[in-house]
């Protein structure tokens, strides 16, 4: 019998000797996960054994099966936006609902597009979220405060787009000259207006994701989707092998369809528990490690994705969305180490700052994946920065949607390119 066959006997076993719980009581989160079979599959219950720094090994319970997937539910229309590296609503709604109640503040400390403060916000949780690019609020904080399509037509209507302002002659690769004046014309109207309210945040918000696109639904020529815009240089070769020119787009129009489809969900109860949430969040252009203004001992649950190394090129993505908003890309100090061990030192300083923040018994998700085709496997590191951290590392949840034999848990198929499954390690603050 193999090890990996070992240790599934072995857990079983455990497991079938706890007693069955009083029916209307919430299980502890490993039962729920074994027991857990809603689409078909049977939980396989092994073990993740990592070596920390100083030599001592560490095993922490691991529980693969496909505990969500985008199939099994249409999450709200709010998250259509998008972002490079992002999770799926399906991810934190799962941690949500099981480890927090109604009213428990729920915090991302890399919120990226906001996936997780918007589910959080929906289900009717306190949302906080940090990030060190100021391109995740503009983001995040609109959908938290959505306008309405009355308030979102009368303000496009507002907008002279007719006067724009200088704009790079480079842009042309991507844009028609009309689309662009008029991209320029609402850069200008947002500068101008200093401040903006609710609907102009929203508008700002659906512009970013409307830039560059490969449909007619976005401003931009055929190019690359719209989580990361291509270099002018690559976007002309692109131009040159599909024989393309950018199309005239009407850019109000485009603003105003997609407000459509995002809003599709918001009825007035949605509208009601959003604005209950936005008036309690908390969002914060910060590193991950230096978050102040959230108190001690505040947060019930952190579910959270974290830079993978150097695997994304964040500033190189959005470089077209940081000339929109007028942000320099240089100047904003995103951690995308390269090494390891650089990684591992800023993973632990950010577990120490979640550690503070978190209330005694408190959890947290930490969504971690392979990089470089499985040779660094994120998670095992990550044991050893929450724990250096003064962390109780309590289990290793895998969602795999290509389910394969747990020997190869680790390994599958379906992860011999980027990250195909979700890793989550799951942290506890001690309640002493």
């Amino acid at each position: 019998m193999s090890l990996h066959a070992n240790l599934e006997f072995e857990f079983e076993a455990r497991a079938a000797e706890v007693p069955r719980r009083t029916p209307g009581l919430k299980a502890p989160f490993g039962e729920q996960l074994l027991a857990f079979d809603e689409f078909g599959k049977k939980t396989v219950l092994t073990e993740t054994v990592a070596a920390a720094d100083g030599g001592k090994a560490w095993s922490v319970p691991t529980y693969v099966n496909e505990f969500w997937t985008a199939k099994q539910r249409a999450a709200n229309r709010l998250h259509e936006i998008s972002y490079r590296a992002c999770f799926k609503p399906q991810l934190p709604r799962f941690f949500i609902e099981r480890l927090t109640e109604p009213g428990d503040v729920v915090h991302d400390p890399f919120m990226g597009r906001g996936t997780t403060l918007i589910e959080a916000a929906l289900l009717g949780r306190v949302p906080c979220g940090c990030d060190v690019s100021p391109l995740s609020l503009v983001l995040t904080r609109p959908r938290l405060r959505p306008p309405t399509l009355e308030q979102i037509r009368d303000r496009l209507a507002e907008i002279d787009f007719k006067t724009g302002e200088e704009t790079p002659e480079d842009l042309l690769v991507f844009f028609h000259p009309e689309t662009l004046r008029e991209i320029a014309a609402l850069k200008r109207h947002l500068r101008d207006r200093g401040t903006l309210d609710a609907v102009d945040e929203w508008i700002a918000l659906v512009a970013l994701n409307r830039l560059t696109g490969h449909s007619a639904g976005f401003f931009s020529v055929y190019t690359l989707p719209p989580n990361q815009a291509v270099s002018v240089k690559s976007q002309r070769k692109i131009n040159a092998d599909r024989h393309q020119t950018p199309p005239r787009r009407n850019v109000p129009e485009l603003i105003f369809k997609k407000s459509q489809i995002l809003l599709k969900d918001c009825d007035d109860r949605t509208r009601a528990r959003l604005r209950a949430a936005a008036e309690k969040s908390v969002l914060l252009n910060r590193p991950a490690d230096d978050t102040a203004a959230i108190p001690d001992g505040s947060v019930s649950l952190v579910v959270t994705s974290p830079p993978f190394l150097d695997v994304v090129d964040y500033a190189g993505d959005n470089w077209l969305r940081c000339w929109f908003l007028g942000i320099d890309p240089k100047g904003v100090k995103l951690t995308v180490p390269k090494r390891l061990d650089e990684w591992r030192g800023e993973m632990t300083a950010v577990f120490r700052e979640l550690r503070r923040v978190l209330r005694p018994g408190g959890r947290i998700a930490f969504e971690v994946g392979e990089v470089r085709r499985g040779v660094i496997k994120l998670e095992e590191t990550v044991l050893d920065c929450g724990m250096a951290a003064g962390l109780r590392a309590e289990l290793i949840l895998i969602n795999d949607q290509e389910f394969t034999k747990t020997a190869n848990c680790w390994g599958v198929d379906n992860n011999a390119k980027g990250t195909n499954t979700n890793r989550i390690v799951l942290f506890a603050r001690s309640k002493t």
